[in-house]
């Protein structure tokens, strides 16, 4: 997989992620970065600026590129502990890799338990959610499931209260019970929740809005939730 930037190249050689290839721009001129390289045993390859636009499609890449091992992802029942109270996400839906990318830094910050997302039909990890996590991909257990309603039912099985976010509940984000477990589900940035999973839920709540505008991005959103669940 091809990664890029400071933050994210840094935050991989610190978790020892195989790293193939590191390009780096033939003028950069950040010289202590270099010798951290350099002390980690990372060997570089300068190269012209073109090539690392090439290879990151003109993103921002900072004279850093690197082809690394791909980010590993978990299995439900190798995370979950029904003997520690947990704090999980579960996203469904989600296409911005940008949004997750924030999310992912979020859930570092806040140490969360872990975040649950679908093998198929929404955004996976990719360069750009490294880049805009700021590294954070390498702290957090992103969980990968073929089904997320199955995902909750087996959450439910260990003890972890199941709550979905709706602006058009009673309850608030104050009425989720702190003392246990919990999972928060969120929806897709265009049409939220699915019926399905929300149903599955055990309880909805709504984030407090008290502007003229009735919804968050949902990277924000999932900040909200992830500290209310401190």
């Amino acid at each position: 997989m091809i990664v890029y930037g400071k933050n994210v190249i840094r935050e991989a050689v610190y978790a020892s992620r195989p790293i193939f290839n590191m390009y780096v721009d033939q003028k950069f001129s950040d010289h202590k970065f270099l010798t951290f390289l350099e002390d980690k045993g990372v060997r570089i390859e300068l190269v012209p600026k073109e090539k690392l636009n090439q290879l990151t499609n003109l993103q921002n890449h900072q004279g850093l590129v690197a082809n690394v091992k791909d980010y590993e992802t978990y299995a439900l029942e190798d995370v979950v502990d029904q003997n520690l109270k947990q704090r999980f996400l579960i996203l469904d839906g989600l296409e911005d890799p940008h949004n997750l990318g924030a999310i992912l830094r979020t859930a570092e910050a806040t140490k969360l338990s872990g975040i649950i997302m679908s093998k198929k039909g929404q955004v996976q990890l990719n360069a750009t959610v490294a880049k805009v996590s700021s590294g954070a991909i390498e702290h957090v257990k992103v969980i990968s499931v073929s089904n997320i309603n199955q995902a909750i039912m087996n959450l439910q099985k260990y003890g972890v209260v199941v709550v979905g976010t709706d602006g058009n509940t009673e309850l608030s984000y104050d009425d989720m019970p702190l003392d246990q477990s919990l999972a928060v589900v969120l929806g897709n940035e265009g049409v939220g929740i699915r019926p399905l999973v929300k149903n599955n839920c055990d309880l909805l709540v709504k984030i407090p809005m008290y502007g003229k505008i009735n919804s968050l991005n949902v990277s924000v959103a999932a900040a909200l939730m992830m500290y209310k669940m401190l």
